[in-house]
């Protein structure tokens, strides 16, 4: 949830970004930082950051298997194990 304090002028994270980026990786919480009034762009942590990417490949994999489940639930027809074993060694093949 975005909080009032979260949100701050472009200008003043330009003239004190060190500030910034100290209560960034503090915080761990993002700051959107606007322009005019207007939220222009959102910065954050590097590692909250990866933390997020983290949460977004989990739940794209939940999906993934949740849908599978689903499939099984129903009955219906996969793909052959022959088959899915060629294509994960295509695509993690040393390059």
């Amino acid at each position: 949830m975005i909080q009032v304090n979260d949100i701050k002028p472009l200008t003043d994270f330009l003239r004190n970004a060190k500030s910034h980026i100290t209560g960034l990786k503090r915080s761990g919480r993002p700051e959107i930082l606007t322009v005019n009034g207007e939220a222009a762009v959102v910065v954050q942590d590097a590692k909250a950051y990866q933390q997020l990417l983290n949460l977004t490949r989990q739940a794209q994999d939940d999906a993934r298997l949740a849908d599978a489940l689903e499939a099984l639930r129903k009955n219906e027809q996969g793909i052959p194990s022959d088959k899915a074993f060629a294509r994960l060694r295509k695509k993690h093949a040393k390059r």
